[in-house]
């Protein structure tokens, strides 16, 4: 015998189907929003490790300037150090010079000839002296000339002036001090080619 199914089949299959549907379209909604998710978690994650990379490298950044500023200090206080050196290289080599300078003075000077002032610009030696001759003068010049310590010594003014008849002129001279080469700060001599000065004994000229 045939069996005959009465019941609305075509209204059972759409429920199912629609069933399907609402479970299909359920399931693409969590997947969808599992993923959404999922690439959320995943990208704040990549935030966060660009975060640490960019701190980390601030903090590098910072220290190297830091060491950079160190560097600049340090580099400022060497070159100040190295001034000071130099200035301390240069009044050394001023004082050897000038103890040698007054030596010289004092060595060359000859008889019948005296220093009464001396003053010093620079490199520049001026002084002031009395003497017996305008002679006796020219052989002092020469006398500084060939010590190595003195350039061209310039006679400025002699005349008869004053009452001491030992020593009737007064005279004026400048002269230029040699550059020195900083060998007198370690005992040696600058000028070591130059023949030593010998204090001229040139006698006394008639004065009028």
């Amino acid at each position: 015998m045939a069996r005959i199914n009465l019941l609305p089949w075509r209204a059972d299959r759409r429920k199912q189907r629609q069933k399907e549907f609402m479970t299909m379209l359920a399931a693409a909604v969590f997947g969808g929003i599992g993923l959404v998710l999922l690439g959320s978690f995943y990208y704040d994650g990549q935030i966060e490790r660009q975060a640490e990379r960019n701190g980390f490298l601030k903090a590098q950044i910072t220290e190297v300037e830091g060491q950079i500023k160190e560097i600049e200090e340090l580099e400022a206080r060497k070159a100040s150090l190295l001034q000071r050196k130099q200035v301390i290289e240069s009044l050394q080599a001023d004082r050897s010079q000038n103890v040698r300078l007054f030596e010289e003075l004092v060595r060359t000077i000859p008889d019948g000839v005296r220093l009464v002032t001396i003053k010093q610009n620079g490199s520049e030696l001026s002084f002031t002296g009395r003497t017996q001759s305008e002679s006796r003068v020219s052989a002092y010049m020469r006398n500084l000339e060939v010590s190595g310590l003195i350039n061209k010594p310039k006679l400025s003014i002699i005349e008869a002036r004053g009452e001491d008849r030992t020593l009737p002129f007064e005279f004026e001279m400048k002269v230029t001090l040699r550059p020195s080469d900083g060998s007198d700060a370690e005992g040696g001599e600058s000028d070591g080619d130059a023949p030593p000065a010998t204090p001229s004994n040139t006698p006394p000229a008639k004065t009028a």
